[in-house]
């Protein structure tokens, strides 16, 4: 069984080699998004909470590319800049990743490049 690369124009373009997801049977794997217009390239939105409804916007876009949704969302991991964004962030969060059971998550504090709060990636498994 061979792998796919999920590709969309509606979602900013790597900066690197790699792939906006792979997808590898009934698996989706997400690469980190972070708050990016995919047109512009622009980052939209000047704090956590805004910062975040971008990057889940993006996320929902290769995440229908690859034919899934956050429903089939399994695992979560985020990175945030600064320990402080973790309230405001939650807050964001538990609004936009849906009903119950959620997917596992891990939260981690990084460095990010200049202006970025926030990156999330996601693994999905689909039915």
């Amino acid at each position: 069984m061979g792998k796919t690369a999920i590709t969309t124009e509606n979602a900013p373009k790597p900066p690197a080699k790699f792939s906006q997801a792979v997808r590898k049977g009934n698996i989706l794997q997400v690469a980190g998004m972070v708050a990016f217009d995919a047109a512009t390239g622009a980052i939209v939105g000047d704090d956590i909470a805004g910062q975040t409804r971008q990057v889940f916007k993006n996320l929902q876009t290769v995440l229908a590319e690859g034919g899934s949704s956050l429903d089939d969302a399994v695992m979560v991991r985020v990175y945030l800049t600064d320990t402080s964004h973790f309230g405001p962030f939650n807050e964001v969060y538990n609004e936009l990743i849906g009903e119950a059971p959620q997917p596992a998550r891990t939260t981690v504090y990084v460095g990010l490049p200049a202006g970025l709060l926030v990156e999330i990636d996601v693994l999905a498994v689909l039915d």
